[in-house]
């Protein structure tokens, strides 16, 4: 029997994302400050303190719920910066604090009690006891779960653990250890796990050569295409390469997007409180067109009929424009 008919949770890059995402139907919206101790810290993007004050005002007046992601881990030379938003945070009316660098969580618990706390993806917690340490020891009452385990493995890990979970049903994916990419840095000097930005857009180039468009993370050719081949945003993961003599292929991570919808069902049955979408670098339109179809579907989910429907809604916003059901439906042990 179905127990949970799941808050939907949008992506918030700005302002007018925010309003865009709860207009179309998001129970909840995350976003993050203008600053390194978000994972989305591209120029144009994120709150600052103030305008982060009116958006939660904003979003109460209409029944919405604003999760603030403090989600990187804090550099040993720049704990002053996390430290300083955190309290920011507790300024600004937020329901929620999204972290995952224990001192962040241990500073969140001692200094601000009374602030709810989840567990970032970030912190790639889907153990029960990896779980049950960090509700014990911090307070966190959410965990985001890393997008590796099946709807049958959520729903074991449900019924060991005592907080609520919240899981992926939208939007890229990344190499399948959360919180652990040093790819990015690798190539262009900045991590999104410690300054917040994968792909730098200052380090990204295209150009065109006998006919085709190449794609450069700094130096580095990561992707050559055809005029009409669609490509995702480009980022060292997601690039073709050539291993020893074969073709060049996507090595690392095909780009492909995540689309859960179909699997809402299973999802809610497995005790999943909440269903979260990927991107806060895209724009307003997008999360607009994607909360409206997800809030179309867990509808139809709490009326007993099929959220399927929907899914077709959707197709031409994917990565690469292909999507995939990801490690919800596992093919493989």
């Amino acid at each position: 029997m179905r127990t949970t008919i799941p808050e939907l949770v949008c992506p918030a890059g700005s302002p007018a994302m925010l309003r865009a995402a709860i207009l179309a139907g998001a129970d909840s919206v995350y976003c993050g400050f203008r600053d390194e101790t978000n994972a989305r810290n591209f120029p144009g993007l994120n709150f600052s303190v103030s305008e982060l004050k009116e958006a939660v005002a904003w979003a109460h007046d209409r029944n919405a719920k604003v999760l603030l992601a403090l989600n990187t881990f804090a550099r040993a030379d720049a704990t002053d910066l996390w430290r300083a938003s955190a309290d920011a945070a507790a300024t600004t009316g937020v329901d929620a604090v999204i972290a995952a660098d224990l001192a962040v969580l241990a500073h969140m618990k001692a200094a601000h009690p009374d602030l709810r706390l989840h567990l970032s993806v970030q912190a790639a917690a889907g153990t029960p006891e990896a779980i049950a340490f960090y509700a014990r020891e911090y307070g966190v009452q959410r965990v985001v779960l890393p997008r590796v385990l099946s709807v049958e493995e959520i729903a074991a890990l449900v019924r060991e653990i005592s907080v609520e979970v919240e899981a992926f049903v939208y939007g890229g994916l990344c190499v399948m250890a959360e919180g652990r990419c040093a790819l990015s840095s690798y190539v262009s000097g900045r991590s999104p796990n410690l300054s917040g930005v994968c792909s730098p857009p200052e380090a990204v180039s295209f150009s065109e050569d006998a006919g085709e468009r190449t794609v450069r993370l700094a130096s580095l050719a990561v992707d050559r295409l055809s005029p009409d081949s669609p490509g995702g945003y480009p980022t060292l993961c997601k690039g073709r390469f050539k291993a020893a003599a074969g073709p060049a292929g996507y090595l690392f991570e095909d780009p492909v997007s995540l689309n859960a919808m179909t699997l809402l069902d299973g999802l809610a049955r497995a005790g999943v409180t909440a269903v979260k979408v990927e991107g806060r670098q895209r724009g307003r339109a997008y999360v607009a067109r994607v909360a409206a179809a997800f809030r179309s579907a867990i509808n139809a989910l709490a009326k007993g009929e099929s959220p399927a429907a929907f899914e077709a809604l959707l197709g031409d916003l994917a990565e690469g424009a292909r999507e995939t059901t990801g490690a919800y439906r596992k093919q493989w042990r």
